[in-house]
């Protein structure tokens, strides 16, 4: 078994914004994060695939050049037992619980459960965008706007996690990922919850089908949901909801501005700390 690579990325405290924005866009699953004495930012990383590695550092140093990064193989066999203990269950919005495979005898307080087989580099829940992006979810199921019979689009689908709450709320839909690992996850985990048959998963972006869904979501970065805004909304059904997050509440402004321009009335918002998410209801 190889080992796994450990990275401790150390920025100064006024790029931690921007060096966020690059951990998202490539590790959406978290990482430790801790303030130094000095007032810097370290983060620390892990990761699977050497490749992977270097294609995080490439796009980490194009958002901080200089970023410090100290590099560092630990055994693999270890990273399966520290996940037990860094991965706790996570309650999102009034509805779900987001749980890994070895809790599934555990109390979820009649909440839906979402299992998700932890990873180095997918959607765990852990990671507020994830967490705001499922808790609309879960709001939008709350009041009517999701039911049963509808189907979905999840753009950026990571682990799968938001496809796998809309089907077991009963939708029916796609999610599609760019990135081929994303996709193995997302199939991996769409069997342990059982849902295969009501959520379909390929590697893509929001171009990838021509087909209009009741409910968009697209969990990925800023600049992506610009550039993407005209294939976003063209996925959408009449009547139907869209759901955009992963952005820091400082980039909403300017991505809801791409939006209405190309139509759309103001959308309304969800805020976590520093995280956002723009919702449209009935489009």
């Amino acid at each position: 078994m190889e080992n796994l690579i450990k990275l401790d990325i150390t920025v100064p405290e006024e790029m931690q914004d921007l060096a966020t924005v690059a951990l998202v866009s490539k590790l959406q699953y978290g990482w430790e994060e801790e303030t130094l004495p000095t007032g810097d930012i370290r983060y620390r990383v892990y990761v699977e695939n050497p490749a992977f590695c270097e294609e995080f550092l490439a796009e980490l140093r194009s958002f901080v050049p200089d970023a410090q990064v100290d590099r560092d193989e630990v055994e693999n066999q270890n990273w399966a037992m520290a996940w037990r203990e860094y991965f706790t269950p996570v309650k999102v919005g009034n509805l779900f619980m987001v749980i890994a495979p070895w809790m599934t005898d555990m109390e979820l307080e009649g909440r839906i459960p979402i299992v998700i087989e932890p990873k180095t580099a997918f959607g765990t829940g852990h990671h507020p965008t994830t967490a705001l992006c499922l808790a609309c979810v879960s709001k939008l199921a709350e009041e009517g706007r999701l039911r049963e019979g509808m189907s979905f689009f999840d753009i950026g689908t990571g682990s799968g996690i938001l496809a796998i709450g809309c089907a077991k709320l009963g939708l029916k839909g796609l999610g599609v990922d760019i990135d081929t690992l994303a996709v193995e996850n997302s199939e991996e985990n769409r069997e342990i919850n059982d849902v295969a048959a009501h959520f379909d998963v390929a590697k893509g972006s929001a171009d990838y089908t021509a087909e209009s869904f009741d409910v968009v979501l697209a969990n990925i970065l800023a600049q992506p949901l610009k550039d993407l805004a005209a294939d976003i909304i063209a996925r959408v059904a009449p009547g139907g909801c869209l759901v955009l997050s992963g952005l820091l509440a400082t980039q909403a402004d300017s991505v809801e501005e791409v939006y209405v321009a190309q139509g759309l009335p103001a959308a309304r918002r969800e805020i976590d700390g520093e995280w956002a998410a723009l919702i449209w209801e009935r489009l």
